[in-house]
């Protein structure tokens, strides 16, 4: 979920009560350092962008 552009992180909480920041170290013990830099900015770019983006 936290891959997509569309799911936001308050959503990732409500359904299994993890914290941005849960999600964020999930998601670098997860992906490959490559991927995970690239996710990070995109949803740094999205968020720079929108008010309430993730």
């Amino acid at each position: 979920m936290a891959l997509s552009d569309h799911t936001r992180f308050d959503q990732i909480k409500a359904l299994y009560g993890l914290s941005e920041p849960d999600v964020k170290a999930l998601m670098r013990n997860s992906l490959r350092r490559g991927s995970y830099v690239a996710w990070r900015k995109r949803v740094q770019q999205f968020s720079q962008r929108r008010a309430h983006y993730k």
